[in-house]
């Protein structure tokens, strides 16, 4: 734990222990001053004083020793004062314990440590898994063989199945977690939604079905077949257990956080935790696997790996975030908080975006995975700087154009997907339904429809369309119109056989090439979890807590 800083203390109760007390040198005789006090002198010695003070001449009363030598005295008193000294144990003096002071601090050290790998063994210092964790790794694949996707399971709380029984799907799938109520994660509304008391009367409220919820629970079987032993995906798919039984692997072979990242999120969206839920040894590994690759350096941890860069740690920062928030696992919050810590080091302290590396001049697609995890961040309870997102702003303010309503990737313009991203984050940032940007943007969004091939901009321009029509009211129809296309596209698109069942491949894709089967599969079922991944910006049910500006 060398290179992770000490974070501070929490809440250390009154009296737990007491702090250090301040160096000085001790005098010489330290350890004496603790020591007993000596015995007493033995009262053998008595009958001598007696003896000075006695008489010279007659009284009997000390006949005998007027009548003796006095060295037949000395001998008799002497041998008396032996035999008292010899039956009196003397205890030698206790030794003081001269590291009272730096044991107080190597035990602060190790409850330091607690808080970092309590519950599910974090350490931000490790630079690979280490082998001891065999006993949360070695069961992933048996635990997969054992959780099959058929629609005849047993009605189990904590069972990811499909289910054709609509109002039901979200009782198996969604485990018992009270902690599901409380704050929000990854675009910052609250998480209740993914709970199971919400999440059957979301899908079904908001227009999903049996039909999308068995594709989020085949997708959630695929990506638990293909983690590798030391609990991360990779872009290449084939090269783990799948051992290329499937297709279309991604070549960013170096990116496994990103990977990693990516696997998770649509564990989380579906209530999946390291704490309950069938696939919680999956997440479990697969959380040890993205705090052990870490790099931490003054107070920040950074995540990027490979190509990925800026855009894997953004990822991993909001799996991170959403993790703790969805179940306040402590040694969650250090990590989470560090990598929130490097995305607002890395912020272009000129134009206030991110890009591929830290301080560079920004882009629209880097700036909203940045600043979905600080959103992320902030609905946790975690410290984002208002200055960050005063910088968020900024930025957008510079790639916009139509007032608002469409973005540019690195200056004014139109595209389709950077328009989705900046819309979204507009949304986040406390942009009202009725604002004239967000409105002209979700129009423009509806007449392009929903990508045949484009998942990075359904991913986004899904949400904005959700959020501005999903509750009802004004955007209804623009949302219903969006929703049936986007979902039945998606579900008749999935593989529905052999090793690649539950999974998406679309040629063509602004990221398949690069992340494979896996990028295309997050994005896919994250955009079938939209229905309750997050509670509405808009509605009534609104979760949302505004950035501090």
């Amino acid at each position: 734990m060398s290179t992770t800083p000490t974070p501070p203390n929490p809440g250390q109760p009154q009296g737990a222990r007491p702090a250090p007390p301040p160096a000085r040198k001790a005098p010489a005789p330290a350890a004496a001053a603790s020591q007993p006090a000596k015995p007493q002198q033995p009262a053998a010695a008595a009958p001598e004083e007696e003896a000075d003070d006695a008489p010279s001449g007659g009284g009997g009363k000390f006949v005998l020793f007027n009548a003796v030598p006095s060295y037949m005295v000395s001998a008799v008193v002497h041998f008396f004062a032996f035999i008292i000294l010899a039956v009196i144990t003397i205890e030698p003096p206790k030794q003081q314990n001269q590291v009272a002071v730096t044991a107080t601090k190597t035990e602060e050290l190790e409850e330091v440590e607690d808080f970092v790998e309590d519950k599910i063994e974090i350490n931000v210092d490790e630079t690979n898994v280490s082998d001891t964790r065999s006993d949360v790794v070695a069961q992933i694949q048996s635990d997969v063989v054992e959780t099959p996707v058929d629609p005849s399971l047993a009605m189990d709380v904590d069972t990811a199945a499909v289910h054709v029984e609509l109002s039901d799907f979200g009782e198996q799938t969604a485990p018992k977690n009270d902690l599901m109520q409380a704050v929000g994660s990854v675009t910052g509304s609250g998480v209740s939604g993914r709970g199971e008391a919400a999440r059957g009367a979301m899908v079904a409220k908001i227009g999903g079905n049996s039909a999308s919820e068995a594709a989020v629970a085949a997708a959630l079987q695929w990506f638990a077949a293909h983690q590798n032993p030391d609990g991360s995906w990779n872009f290449d798919h084939r090269t783990g257990p799948c051992q290329g039984r499937c297709s279309d692997g991604g070549r960013m072979t170096d990116c496994r956080t990103g990977a990693t990242a990516m696997a998770l999120l649509p564990f989380l969206g579906a209530g999946q935790t390291h704490k309950a839920g069938t696939y919680k040894k999956n997440v479990e590994a697969g959380l040890y696997f993205l705090t052990s690759q870490m790099k931490v350096k003054n107070n920040a941890g950074d995540l990027a790996q490979g190509g990925g860069n800026m855009y894997s740690h953004g990822l991993a920062s909001i799996v991170l975030c959403e993790a703790y928030a969805m179940t306040h696992d402590k040694g969650l919050m250090t990590p989470a908080q560090l990598s929130l810590n490097h995305i607002v080091y890395a912020q272009d302290p000129v134009g206030g975006g991110w890009r591929y590396t830290p301080r560079q001049a920004g882009d629209t697609s880097a700036v909203g995975w940045q600043l979905m995890a600080l959103k992320s961040g902030h609905m946790a309870y975690l410290q984002v700087p208002p200055g960050t997102i005063q910088g968020a702003v900024k930025f957008l303010d510079s790639v916009q154009a139509d007032s608002g309503s469409k973005y540019g990737y690195t200056g004014p313009g139109a595209g389709q997907a950077t328009t989705a991203c900046g819309l979204l984050c507009r949304m986040y940032l406390g942009w009202k339904k009725d604002h004239p940007g967000i409105q002209r943007g979700a129009e423009f969004i509806s007449k392009i429809g929903p990508s045949k091939g484009n998942m990075y901009f359904n991913y986004y321009a899904t949400q904005v369309m959700r959020h501005y029509g999903g509750e009802g009211g004004e955007g209804a129809e623009l949302w219903d119109k969006w929703n049936k296309e986007m979902r039945d596209s998606l579900v008749n698109g999935q593989d529905k056989t052999g090793h690649q069942k539950g999974s998406w491949y679309m040629k063509g894709d602004h990221g398949s090439e690069a992340g494979g089967r896996i990028y295309c599969t997050s994005m896919a079922t994250m955009i079938l979890e939209v229905y309750y991944r997050h509670m509405p910006i808009y509605g009534k049910a609104a979760a949302e807590e505004e950035f501090p500006l």
